[in-house]
């Protein structure tokens, strides 16, 4: 049953008229999400439909489909700006830090170009410094390469090691011992040997 009829149940057995139901405004954000508010003016509740129920609206701005942008505090509408309002003040603003603004002075100026030539001049150095390690670092390895080299070559030429020999000996025989093999089986024996052969 829906809810509609069973409120028109619960009407019929009380015998009370309800109020009518309230008109409920909607708009729909840029994005497309459906807003619905009683009307949609100053210190109005709003929320957000959804398929299951209505959400209050988080706190924020919100740009709506027609150019205006709604600021909710709380689920309650704040304001209602037009869009226009909001970027010409952007664009104030940005003007005024332009305005701000400050410009070096020349002696500022010549002390970081002095400071970014001393620079220069240590990364020059530190550069020299890296390359004459990095030479030296290359010399060694290339001598220690070497010398693994010929370590390998003195190895090679060593004759091979006497090759390893069976030792006969070592074998050892196997004693097969069965023990009472012609003796009468007994009805344990027999069940047993009837399994194993199964």
């Amino acid at each position: 049953m829906k809810a509609t009829e069973m409120l028109n149940q619960v009407k019929n057995l009380l015998g009370v008229e309800l109020s009518e139901e309230v008109k409920l405004e909607q708009m729909k954000l840029d994005n497309g999400t459906v807003l619905e508010a009683e009307a949609f003016e100053k210190d109005n509740e709003v929320f957000i439909v959804t398929e299951d129920e209505k959400v209050p609206v988080p706190s924020g701005e919100y740009s709506l489909e027609d150019g205006k942008i709604l600021v909710v505090e709380e689920g309650i509408i704040s304001d209602i700006k037009e869009m226009e309002e909001e970027v010409e003040e952007e664009e104030a603003t940005s003007e005024e830090e332009l305005k701000e603004e400050v410009y070096a002075s020349k002696d500022e100026v010549s002390e970081l170009k002095a400071i970014i030539e001393d620079l220069k001049a240590k990364l020059e150095l530190k550069d020299q410094e890296t390359a004459e390690e990095i030479g030296l670092a290359m010399t060694t390895m290339l001598s220690e390469q070497e010398k693994v080299e010929e370590a390998v070559k003195e190895e090679l030429s060593k004759p091979a090691a006497d090759p390893i020999k069976h030792n006969p000996e070592g074998e050892t025989k196997k004693q097969n011992h069965l023990y009472a093999q012609k003796r009468n089986l007994s009805t344990r024996d027999r069940v047993l040997q009837k399994i194993a052969n199964f």
